[in-house]
């Protein structure tokens, strides 16, 4: 199993935002594990964390969201603007032992 850590960091204000929007739009993702705000460290990191049975599991995900479906274009009505809600991001991946 593989745990992906997509890291966000929020402009000042937004990370709580953001946190809440990736949970209404991740809920119903069975790959979906929880959004994590700080509570030390950098201020303003927002973490996703999903779960895989491995990197062809992961890999094969993102194939949905490249379709065209009505579920991807509401989630991308929703997702409109998000960007402007962090400065910089990335993504760690990591084996489950």
């Amino acid at each position: 199993m593989i745990l992906i850590h997509d890291i966000f960091i929020c402009k000042p204000g937004n990370a709580s935002k953001l946190a809440k929007l990736f949970k209404e739009l991740m809920s119903d993702n069975d790959e979906f594990v929880h959004v994590m705000t700080d509570m030390t460290g950098q201020y303003n990191k927002v973490v996703m964390v999903t779960k895989y049975d491995g990197l062809t599991a992961y890999e094969k995900s993102w194939k949905k969201y490249e379709e065209n479906t009505e579920e991807m274009k509401k989630m991308k009505e929703k997702m409109a603007g998000y960007h402007e809600m962090y400065l910089t991001g990335s993504r760690e991946i990591y084996h489950v032992w």
